[in-house]
């Protein structure tokens, strides 16, 4: 099968399109064929070296799948041949990603793929869903009527948040460039933030009436942590997806009784089911930036990190077409 392996850790070079053996389903796995893969921001850190401790290599990466079942392992009944899958691989996990025609999966990973979503659209949803889910529902506890302040809400996870905070009948707040306003308000957010031209936390004071919103949601980094007790209510929660190195002072938490969350997406069956239900009603869709071919993969890693294809800036995830 092809498929692009990273030889070296560093720029978006360090892949290199090869035929490698097609891998062998084991006990309670499956073959899938994949059809489309996407993207994301953890795959140009593991490219960079960030993980190296966890990638060996030479390694195939790759985050997302879409595609159809080949073979059924031993054990593995909950599928059959033909099925129309998505799903996350195993992170780190040791029968590689989907950066190739074929991955091997554990099926307890594996939802249907959502029947109105093409191969590119499902595959451009499940890192990004399944992490946002996990921030929202299981670590945040979102209720409806409370409200959510989304940084980035223009990127791959925050596009997904703020339509599934909407979904879930919360007030959404986000920060963005101003470029994006326009785009955010799209998705459903309720008040867009320039956080190149604004004070987020003088902006939600007074949209809040200095009340705070109940969830914060970092996918940027910076001095989030730090200055999420300033735009939090009494017992707010904050959720981080950044693996930040930098000491910050939450000494301002206290006062508010702030609980802080971290997040590194974990994926499993109920999330994808989940996410599917609102995928196949409409109240969730999935964002198309940018699509290329699997032998382009360097050039997608490198459209990721500019933000833009051919000097224009796009909005949504940067999708791959295997097939």
């Amino acid at each position: 099968m092809k498929a692009i392996v990273l030889k070296k850790f560093g720029g978006p070079e360090s892949f290199e399109l090869q035929e490698v053996a097609v891998p062998e389903a084991g006990a309670g796995e499956m073959l899938v064929c994949v059809l489309a893969t996407a993207i994301n921001p953890l795959d140009c850190q593991i490219r960079r070296g960030d993980y190296s401790g966890h990638v060996p290599l030479p390694a195939i990466i790759g985050h997302d799948v879409s595609g159809i079942v080949e073979k059924i392992g031993p054990g593995a009944s909950d599928f059959a041949v033909g099925d129309e899958v998505f799903y996350t691989p195993q992170i780190f996990g040791p029968k590689g990603g989907s950066y190739a025609q074929y991955n091997v999966v554990p099926q307890t990973l594996v939802t249907r793929k959502p029947a109105n979503l093409t191969h590119e659209e499902a595959a451009a949803t499940t890192l990004v869903g399944g992490t946002a889910w996990e921030a929202l529902v299981t670590r945040a506890r979102l209720q409806p009527a409370e409200s959510v302040l989304v940084h980035g809400g223009a990127g791959g996870v925050g596009s997904v948040a703020i339509q599934l905070a909407k979904a879930m009948g919360a007030t959404v707040y986000t920060t963005c460039r101003g470029r994006d306003i326009a785009f955010v308000r799209q998705l459903g957010a309720d008040h867009a933030i320039d956080f190149t031209s604004q004070d987020y936390v003088e902006e939600i004071a007074v949209l809040t009436e200095k009340k705070g919103v109940n969830v914060v949601l970092d996918t940027i980094g910076g001095t989030t942590l730090s200055q999420s007790p300033h735009v939090l209510s009494d017992g707010g929660r904050v959720v981080s997806i950044v693996d930040l190195t930098t000491p910050q002072n939450l000494a301002a938490a206290w006062g508010v009784n702030a609980e802080y969350h971290f997040v590194f997406t974990r994926q499993n069956r109920g999330k994808l089911l989940a996410l599917k239900t609102l995928l196949e009603s409409g109240r969730i869709r999935p964002i198309i930036g940018a699509r290329f071919s699997l032998e382009q993969i360097p050039d997608a890693h490198t459209a990721l990190e500019r933000g833009e294809v051919n000097g224009k800036p796009f909005h949504g995830k940067v999708v791959i077409s295997v097939a």
